[in-house]
């Protein structure tokens, strides 16, 4: 057996192997002395190795899922070895096989996994001029890619975004990822060979894969590099799962010029999901994420991560939200979508062959739902809720066949049993029949027999050795039928067997084994035919998130009194009355509004006040305001027009990046560098706590900015905590550097100073 093991191990020597041994997955050696230490487990012996006792450790099996779950949320991959032979004709060690690879990035399991957040594997490889980018949500089934300039900051912004848990790069890349890993060092980076991003290889992979002849249809054919990143990842993804991975269908190229970008620090310092201080429901998705299901918020989050640069799409949200607004359509909707699953990745454990009996109950239920949704969008119907209302399909079929074959609340796994509906196969009911009313079947055959020979005293019985019999007294034993067959004789009788009697022992004693057996391949073939529909059902799980979503919108838009923004083609910014949406829902008093005014006869604004005064709070409300406006949401304000938006550039506060090599002042700089090169006519810049050095280079940069500075109007936030803050340092004199607001053409200006 240990020879066994470590042939298997010697696959995978740089995860741990969890080896199936009867009811325990035991580990051996170095991975038993690390997972004991990892997950508090008891670090036992078995036999001895070179005249050394072989450490061991080891988790019941029924209980593996939260060992798992501990061991990922450590950065650990676990190879799960499973018993594929038959112990009873097995001559020597039972035949083992990994079956899957469990890695932080293909996660599929529900215990597993964040409800509300997608889990990526990524990968990174260069080509000349350009970085290939792809990413892959197993457990839901999105697969994008795209193409970035080659540099690290780039790349920073889009790590920034996904936050992936594993990003493979192609080992020769090692030098240009190290930075990077610097950054983020909590991501599981993984070094692949060169020729797993090889694109000839990577284009055969992504056509099997999709069942396509190339890559035309998917818009990618062109872009190597991200060809050659995703044909790395489905490379990787069906090696974890070992197998086929049908629910990913296509293969999304995503464009710079569809999304509003956000490089790195801006995502950051915006706190979109993730705040600095740790607590994700001080952050714009933390307030504004109310959704009913879980593929409803991981959707609206990633609306906020790519807001859209195009009105069109985001008008059609908008009509959305302002129909759905204060009508019984949304609470309808409301009360409906909470009774829904996680379709996208019950459906992805149904592609992968993992779905649990409660994967199939829950869908079937949620798949009941859709003519409540239909029926409640009715009334309310714009272009786009109309389109959601056609797209959601007809899931009737599934549903139908969901309801006959699984009972209300299955048991967790199939193999205890009890899973299928009672009337769904003749032949289970009567195998179970079998199982649970034997002793009525002998009572009824007793009856039988005494009536048709017409002894009195015979009696049908069992024992453990001889079986079913039917027993006779000594003395009658001559009235026994032709077609009784003597099994046993005993003192006082003799006990007989018939053909009837014995078929219904071999199918009683059977009963049980076969009932499961026969459970088991009736829910593979539902798994089976689910998978011939997966596509359209797909499909309707991707509406009822969008559904959700904009159902949400409306939702925090009536209950907060929201406003809907004017989308305009001016390069403008003109906020009545803003408030901060995440500081104003965790102040316990109330958040003073503000007004904001940029157009091209104000291209700069310049805020002065106390240190605590607001002027942080002011900035970045600007900038959430406009990518609530971009993600097709109501804003908090009074009256709110947006011009065009290509991008959002950050600059705050002083931190640096030691790990990855760089100071304070390098940070600063850097990030000032990559607003001079990349911010243009649509861009929305916020300086603040900038340094001299960079200051200048912003003028040298646009010599305009000293004469817009000095003609600027001075503007001031005005936030309910400004007096008791300015309070804390009236003892002392304070004097920071200026901090710059920019948008360009419109732009502000922030300095701070307070002197007492």
């Amino acid at each position: 057996m240990m020879q066994q093991y470590l042939r298997i191990k010697a696959e995978h020597p740089d995860i741990l192997l969890f080896y199936r041994m009867g009811d325990f997955y035991e580990l051996f050696y170095d991975d038993a002395r690390r997972a004991a230490a990892l997950i508090d487990i008891t670090l036992t012996q078995r036999g001895k190795s070179n005249g050394e006792p072989i450490p061991m450790a080891g988790v019941p099996y029924h209980a593996a899922d939260g060992y798992l779950a501990k061991l990922v949320k450590l950065g650990e991959s676990v190879a799960i070895c499973e018993q594929v032979g038959d112990p009873a004709t097995s001559k020597g060690p039972v035949e083992r096989q990994v079956m899957r690879v469990v890695t932080p990035g293909t996660l599929t399991d529900e215990s597993l996994l964040d409800a509300r957040s997608a889990s990526f594997v990524a990968a990174v490889v260069r080509d000349r001029e350009q970085i290939g980018l792809a990413w892959l949500d197993l457990a839901g089934g999105e697969f994008c890619a795209t193409y970035l300039p080659a540099t690290t900051d780039a790349l920073a912004a889009d790590i920034e975004k996904l936050r992936p848990a594993e990003i493979l790069f192609d080992e020769q890349d090692e030098a240009f990822v190290q930075p990077l890993r610097g950054r983020w060092p909590s991501l599981q980076w993984r070094p692949r060979g060169t020729w797993h991003f090889e694109r000839d290889v990577a284009t055969r992979l992504l056509c099997e894969q999709f069942g396509t002849r190339d890559l035309r249809g998917f818009g990618i054919d062109a872009a190597d590099a991200a060809v050659a990143a995703a044909g790395a990842l489905i490379e990787y993804a069906r090696d974890t799962q070992r197998g086929d991975l049908p629910h990913i269908r296509a293969l999304a190229l995503r464009q710079y010029a569809e999304a509003v970008l956000l490089d790195a620090a801006t995502r950051r310092n915006l706190e979109l999901e993730h705040s600095l201080s740790g607590d994700d429901q001080l952050t714009l998705a933390g307030v504004y994420d109310h959704c009913k299901t879980p593929m409803g918020s991981r959707l609206l989050r990633q609306w906020m991560q790519v807001p859209l640069r195009a009105n069109t799409p985001l008008e059609q949200r908008l009509d959305a939200v302002d129909a759905l607004r204060d009508s019984e359509s949304r609470r309808q909707l409301s009360t409906t979508l909470a009774e829904i699953g996680d379709l996208p990745r019950i459906l992805s454990r149904v592609a992968l062959r993992s779905a649990r009996p409660r994967d199939l109950a829950q869908l079937g239920h949620s798949l009941t739902l859709v003519p409540a949704l239909r029926d409640a969008l009715q009334p309310v119907l714009t272009d786009r809720l109309a389109a959601l209302q056609t797209s959601l399909g007809d899931p009737s079929g599934e549903a139908d066949l969901l309801a006959r074959a699984i009972i209300d609340n299955p048991p967790m796994l199939i193999r205890d049993g009890g899973v299928i509906r009672e009337g769904y196969s003749d032949e289970l009911d009567h195998l179970r029949g079998l199982r649970d009313n034997a002793n009525q079947f002998l009572t009824d055959l007793e009856l039988r027999e005494r009536e048709t020979t017409g002894i009195a005293t015979l009696k049908v019985g069992y024992n453990r050795v001889h079986g079913y019999y039917i027993e006779i007294s000594k003395g009658q034993s001559d009235k026994a039928p032709t077609h009784y067959t003597r099994r046993q004789t005993l003192k006082g009788a003799e006990r007989y067997i018939t053909e009837e009697l014995k078929h219904f022992e071999d199918k009683i004693l059977s009963a049980s084994d076969k009932a499961l057996a026969l459970e088991k391949s009736l829910y593979d073939a539902l798994i089976e035919t689910l998978n011939a529909s997966l596509a359209p059902l797909q499909a309707t799980a991707a509406t009822i998130a969008e559904i959700d979503a904009l159902t949400n919108l409306a939702e925090r838009a009536e209950h907060d009194g929201l406003t809907r923004p004017t989308l305009s083609d001016n390069p403008v910014i003109d906020i009545k009355a803003g408030k901060h949406p995440v500081v104003e829902a965790v102040l316990d008093s109330d958040f003073i509004a503000n007004d904001l005014a940029l157009n091209d006869q104000r291209r700069l604004l310049v805020i002065t006040g106390p240190n605590m005064g607001g002027k942080s709070t002011y900035m970045r409300q600007t900038a959430l305001l406009a990518i609530l406006a971009r993600m097709g949401a109501f804003v908090p304000a009074e009256a709110m027009t947006k011009g065009p938006l290509d991008r959002i550039f950050t600059r705050s506060g002083a931190s640096d990046e030691l790990a990855g090599g760089r100071s304070t002042f390098m940070v600063e700089m850097t990030e000032t560098a990559n607003i001079l090169n990349n911010a243009t006519d649509h861009s929305l810049v916020l300086m603040d706590e900038i340094g001299a050095a960079p200051a200048r280079s912003m003028v040298c940069r646009w010599p305009g900015l000293q004469h817009a500075t000095s003609a600027s109007t001075v503007a001031r936030s005005r936030c309910s905590r400004r007096t008791t803050s300015s309070s804390r340092h009236s003892r002392k004199s304070y004097r920071t550097a200026p901090m710059f607001i920019w948008m360009r053409p419109n732009m502000v200006v922030s300095s701070s100073f307070c002197t007492v």
